[in-house]
């Protein structure tokens, strides 16, 4: 797999969905996991060959699930998260309806707040070079001059690129990018990207009173710091783990959160806490507990994505969606009453 005596070769240094690898990039302990997961892998794809026999349709259920936790292959992600999601029903009973969006009247100020962010999305990915044939930065801007003229309350808030754009590499499909992400962010997501962001502030309180009742130690070492749980963890609700996990893992992630909602960010943000407890709590003062938080999205406990997945739904214990939706009450409340 290694090129010459000069390092890899160009097609190694550029991973399967088109970022270029980083130039600290461990490629020994890559290819060891990855040897591993391609096991794993094939053994999956086999499975949902069986489950789909062929036809493009799939009915939830509690082995759907379960296949779903253990990962989609890739050549059936799409299809899956589309079906999961509710996407391709909204698609189905809305023929049409994306093309009379970008046919529509446009509003000039989110046109140019979108066109300013095309250079700055995934600037690591060969795919969205301004070189690239084809150049997916036409392809996002679309989705996103779409979706902001089909939701009015929330527009285009910066975030909504990265996702879009990962949407976009998984579907190879417009449209199909356009309700998934109308899925995360009509449904899934409750409030985060609207103008005033409520229900993504709600969410990181939240995420701190879980950690209270899971993980005290690191509770109260932030409060001894005055460190605010959005200064750490803003971006993991934001970008849904884009560009602070692995692409491998995030797409995972995505996997579950389509099926199960919103609740697998906690998961997947109390299992990186808890499982690097110690680690933070080395941590002496503000900025060190910053990066000890920046340091805990990287290695191989989060490259190993076949096994930090199993980790998220054993180490942060029971999350019931009761429980969640009970603190979102509270911390809704609470910020409301801050103004």
């Amino acid at each position: 797999m290694a090129g010459g005596e000069g390092g890899r070769d160009w097609a190694y240094r550029v991973d399967p969905y088109g970022f270029e690898r980083p130039d600290d990039f461990d490629y020994a302990s890559y290819e060891a996991f990855f040897s591993r997961y391609l096991v794993v892998l094939t053994r999956r794809a086999i499975k949902w060959s069986k489950l789909l026999k062929g036809k493009n349709s799939i009915q939830k259920s509690l082995k759907v699930k379960r296949y779903i936790r253990k990962g989609i292959p890739n050549e059936h992600r799409a299809l899956i998260w589309m079906i999961v999601s509710g996407a391709q029903a909204n698609m189905e009973q809305n023929p049409g309806y994306y093309h009379r969006l970008l046919e529509g009247e446009k509003n000039d100020k989110l046109v140019e707040a979108i066109k300013t962010d095309m250079n700055r999305t995934f600037p690591d990915n060969i795919k969205f070079r301004q070189t690239a044939d084809p150049c997916l930065q036409h392809t996002l801007y679309n989705v996103l001059v779409a979706y902001g003229h089909h939701n009015k309350a929330v527009g285009y808030c910066q975030g909504m690129n990265f996702i879009a754009g990962y949407l976009i590499l998984i579907t190879k499909n417009e449209e199909e990018s356009f309700w998934l992400l109308d899925a995360l962010i009509g449904r899934i997501l409750p409030d985060y990207y609207s103008p005033a962001m409520m229900g993504l502030k709600t969410d990181q309180e939240v995420l701190g009173e879980l950690v209270k009742l899971k993980v005290p130690a690191v509770a109260e070492l932030m409060e001894r710091h005055g460190v605010m749980w959005t200064l750490v963890v803003s971006r993991w609700f934001i970008c849904l783990f884009i560009d602070i996990l692995p692409v491998e893992t995030v797409l995972r992630i995505w996997d579950c959160l389509f099926y199960e909602g919103s609740k697998i960010i906690f998961r997947v943000a109390l299992t990186l806490i808890k499982q690097h407890q110690a680690f933070i709590l080395e941590a002496t003062n503000f900025p060190d507990i910053c990066d000890k938080f920046k340091q805990i999205t990287k290695g191989t406990f989060v490259t190993e994505c076949h096994t930090f997945m199993q980790k998220i739904f054993t180490e942060p214990g029971t999350l019931s969606m009761t429980t969640i939706d009970k603190l979102r009450e509270t911390c809704r409340e609470k910020l409301l009453s801050q103004g």
